[in-house]
């Protein structure tokens, strides 16, 4: 018979847990390790609560399924279900009875959510595919016709601009064919398209879903990029809010076209091996309460928060109470219900600081831990994300999810299991700052590379980034692209290629020098603005009062990119050329970049990384030749990537065929004033 081990002491004591992988990579978090504990603590129990209920954060995930107007087949008809626990009369109202508010009354069952069941024997010819539909809701005596929380198409009626719910129920399903695509095989690294399906036509009008599957899709496949971000889809009332005051957040914009045109635009960039990402709001939502949610059930406090907490100080718009139990299972559905229903392969998260923090970011440098893990933090909204997150990778395995967060919380793009919030991307939001700021106040001759270099490199260790010069934000009215700071008044006189002006030659030069630098080493993605790969000379502004409701300027000019005579296709050539070199090589996939060479007097910047050199000469007027700068490996380089290119609106001064070799661990270039060259070794 074994003998069995003595019992400890009674007097050993309990063996401290290891440190956090995330406390473990950054030593300044150990004193707020006991915050970050805490949260892991809370989401397990809440993990445990919600499988306890309902089997699984998946089936959790479900309200849309339960909410809302849905055929019943075992029950033989529709039912229509409404949570609004503060309202004292619901009625399901629309064509079908004529907008009678007296005649399909709901009935109120437990956890303040209603419910009425129209038979198909009485309204199978009435509600039916294109049918309208909105409820009435009763509070504090008053009505209101109000459209579904989880209502799936929205449609506005072209005279009176009133939107109304919309059954959509096609004879035919859309038919997918794209069961063999898979996110993490097309996507090695993240090279993103950002685009809006609206103002992705030359023509002075909405673009659709099909027209950019058509037209638009071609061109980001032949340009390189294998991620679009797509905006404003989540219906919105007001097109001008570039989709970010969102009232219908399980309804896909029908502006643009129908649910179908939608899948087919993703099924078919899936086609093309590119991944899909949806630009998701959950940070805020439109105060409407014709179209959204906002005092739905009269308590002023359902889905948002009671008062002047569930007001955003700079958005005019609502904040969802994410501690609500509720609005969780609400929102996490909506997460469920992108990826099931239309395929997307994860989510760009937008304001994710205002989520993370009672004071939204608002006048807040974030100087100090203090900032991330003090009374500021929102608790609530934190364990919201990481509860997303956790849901959006179960559900789809390979999924991409972008936070757009300034303050820098650590760990904000780490696995939970490490202490993080789980998401894999933060958006590298002091860059593209810092590139304006640089052409708005400070002359070429002056560029601190110093400063320049540090903020490109200036990111969380682990933490992956997607680096970008511009997106949306720099191009909307009132600010200007880097095209149009860059060229100025000449971008309207001085573009064609044979046009010698030399501010439009500079401008030319910078414009491709500052994306070369922002992706190499900017961070271990990268993204671009639709038009912006070409310089788009104009701002965005899409149809108000202000302007005349013209589409002027919230449209694409392709032809500008297409015409072989004029810089903006030079331009284009150039990203076109950089993207493909970037994928190839997997550069952002291969570690931070390193620095070789940091020369302030000659304006010249040297860095590596993915096993390519490149160096820059940011000089305004001074050509180096017999440049000497050291890098890591001996042998022989060659010219794998020019700006001076005359394909790209150079002057071919680099000669790119001859072969450079090393001296002691140097290299010596010829390099031209206001030129970047990437090289590469000849026998890799």
């Amino acid at each position: 018979m074994a003998k069995s081990k003595p019992a400890a002491p009674a007097t050993a004591k309990a063996r401290k847990p290891a440190p956090l992988a995330l406390v473990k990579n950054d030593a300044w978090l150990a004193p707020y390790e006991p915050v970050l504990r805490q949260r892991q603590a809370r989401l397990q129990a809440r993990l445990a609560e919600i499988e306890q209920y309902h089997g699984s954060l998946l089936n959790y995930a479900t309200a849309h399924q339960q909410l809302g107007l849905n055929h019943d087949a075992g029950r033989g008809g529709w039912v229509y279900r409404e949570w609004a626990p503060g309202a004292d009369y619901l009625s399901l109202i629309g064509d079908f009875n004529n907008w009678d508010r007296g005649a399909n009354p709901l009935q109120k069952l437990e956890y303040g959510v209603w419910e009425v069941f129209l038979p198909d024997g009485e309204y199978d010819q009435r509600l039916t595919h294109g049918s309208r539909f909105k409820v009435h809701v009763v509070a504090n005596g008053q009505g209101k016709d109000r459209l579904p929380a989880t209502l799936r198409r929205a449609v506005q009626d072209e005279e009176t601009k009133d939107f109304a719910g919309q059954i959509w129920r096609p004879e035919m399903p859309f038919a997918w064919t794209d069961q063999k695509f898979r996110t993490a095989t097309a996507v090695k690294e993240p090279l993103i398209y950002e685009a809006h399906v609206g103002m992705a036509t030359e023509e002075n009008r909405v673009g659709t879903y099909r027209e950019f599957a058509e037209n638009v899709l071609p061109r980001i496949e032949a340009d390189g990029y294998n991620t679009i971000q797509l905006m404003a889809v989540q219906e919105h009332p007001y097109y001008g809010s570039f989709g970010y005051h969102v009232a219908n957040l399980f309804a896909a914009s029908s502006r643009f076209g129908t649910p179908e045109d939608l899948k087919f635009l993703i099924n078919e960039a899936h086609r093309r091996g590119i991944a899909v990402l949806l630009d998701i709001v959950h940070s805020h939502a439109v105060k409407n309460e014709a179209e959204g949610l906002a005092d739905f059930d009269g308590s002023g406090n359902l889905y948002f928060h009671k008062g002047a907490r569930g007001n955003h100080p700079g958005w005019d718009s609502k904040l969802f109470d994410y501690g609500r139990p509720e609005v969780q299972q609400f929102l996490l559905s909506n997460v469920r219900y992108w990826l099931e229903e239309f395929h997307f392969d994860g989510f760009r998260f937008d304001g994710v600081t205002s989520m993370l923090y009672h004071h939204h970011g608002e006048g807040v440098a974030f100087m100090g831990y203090d900032n991330y893990f003090g009374p500021a933090a929102d608790e609530d909204a934190i364990l919201y994300l990481q509860l997303a997150t956790t849901l959006a990778h179960e559900f789809k395995k390979g999924s991409i999810l972008v936070a757009e967060d300034m303050s820098g919380l650590p760990g904000l793009c780490r696995p939970i299991k490490e202490g993080g919030v789980g998401f894999d991307f933060r958006l590298a939001m002091g860059i593209p700052d810092y590139w304006i700021k640089l052409l708005k106040h400070t002359p070429d001759e002056h560029w601190p590379l110093g400063e320049l270099w540090w903020t490109l490199t200036n990111r969380r260790a682990g933490e992956k980034t997607i680096a970008y010069a511009e997106s949306h934000d720099q191009a909307l009215v009132g600010d200007k692209t880097l095209a149009h700071w860059l060229f100025d008044a000449a971008i309207y006189v001085h573009m064609h290629n044979v046009d010698g002006d030399p501010g439009a030659a500079r401008a030319l030069a910078l414009h491709k020098i500052i994306r070369l630098l922002t992706l190499a080493a900017g961070g271990e993605g990268y993204l671009n603005f639709i038009g912006n790969e070409f310089g788009h000379p104009e701002w965005v502004d899409f149809p108000r009062e202000g302007n005349g409701w013209s589409y002027q300027y919230a449209r694409r000019q392709w032809s500008l990119g297409d015409n072989p005579d004029l810089k903006f296709s030079q331009m284009g050539a150039f990203d076109k050329a950089m993207i493909h070199l970037a994928k190839a090589r997997h550069v952002l996939a291969a570690g931070p970049a390193t620095l070789l060479k940091h020369d302030e007097e000659n304006q010249v910047l040297a860095f590596e990384r993915g096993g390519l050199v490149f160096i820059v000469n940011l000089h305004v007027e001074k050509s180096l030749t017999d440049y000497r700068f050291w890098v890591s490996e001996e042998g022989k380089y060659r010219v794998v990537l020019s700006t001076d290119n005359a394909r790209f609106g150079g002057f071919d001064r680099p000669d790119e065929a001859f072969e450079y070799e090393t001296y002691e661990h140097q290299l010596s270039l010829y390099l031209p004033s206001r030129v970047a060259l990437v090289l590469a070794r000849a026998e890799a």
